[in-house]
């Protein structure tokens, strides 16, 4: 953990990592992402985590990559530019890999980077002053590391306008693009996250996890013989699994599942 970089895991399992660099509107530097990076490897391996929700403080969730960052890297060689892409690279895939829901609530400018974050999430949640912007183009860049996970947020059509254009755009237009789920009042963004948070504990974990899962594998296939015999195979499994048990003998005897706490 850093000064910049903040984490609270309450009684239920809700983790919160706080970007807390608002002197910088949250900018990462290759500090800021292997912090990041290994705190969600860590939060990934603890069992008493059942959601994560990335939040930021101050005005802007995140402005993208840090101005005396990008200074060290126009002197890097080419080498060096490929290990510090990669490490950016890393964080991103292992945010969207992480095993259990992830929400982000983003208050503020999400920029390059900050709209990969936003992404690589499960649920987005805005306030209605959030702006964002792929702002790369501008600086003779392009957000390639992030691609992957925006493109599969907004679609080839739109990343094409925005990845080119660098335009700034509002919550609503996040939201019509599908980047951002809901979007609020910047008053209810966190009462309306933990409502959120609430909504998934009454889930089974391991299911949410399995299901997650489930939507990487079958993205973009054809609905083929081998990807039938593989979700028959997934539904098999979950069902024969301790919480599929539980989970359908709450509900035939009309009571909680083992997981809902409280």
């Amino acid at each position: 953990m850093t000064d910049y970089l903040q984490t609270k895991i309450d009684d239920r399992g809700r983790a919160t990592l706080t970007m807390d660099r608002p002197e910088v509107h949250n900018a990462f530097d290759d500090a800021l992402i292997a912090a990041m990076t290994a705190e969600l490897r860590r939060l990934k391996t603890d069992p008493g985590v059942r959601v994560l929700v990335l939040r930021a403080s101050g005005k802007s969730f995140s402005a993208g990559a840090d101005l005396a960052w990008m200074r060290r890297m126009a002197d890097y060689s080419r080498e060096e530019n490929l290990a510090d892409s990669m490490a950016l690279a890393e964080l991103m895939r292992t945010l969207d890999a992480f095993s259990r829901p992830t929400v982000a609530l983003v208050q503020g400018a999400a920029f390059g980077g900050g709209v990969g974050l936003a992404a690589c999430c499960d649920m987005v949640i805005a306030s209605e002053k959030a702006s964002f912007c792929l702002s790369e183009v501008k600086l003779g860049l392009i957000p390639a590391v992030i691609s992957p996970y925006v493109v599969a947020a907004i679609g080839a059509r739109r990343a094409r306008r925005y990845f080119l254009s660098a335009e700034r755009f509002d919550a609503a237009e996040a939201h019509r693009l599908g980047l951002v789920h809901e979007v609020v009042a910047p008053e209810l963004l966190e009462e309306r996250g933990a409502r959120f948070c609430d909504t998934l504990f009454r889930n089974g974990p391991a299911a949410m996890a399995a299901a997650k899962d489930l939507v990487a594998a079958v993205a973009g296939r054809p609905a083929d013989a081998a990807l039938i015999r593989d979700t028959a195979a997934r539904i098999a499994a979950t069902r024969a699994s301790v919480e599929g048990k539980e989970g359908l003998g709450a509900f035939l005897e009309k009571r909680q599942p083992a997981w809902v706490k409280g």
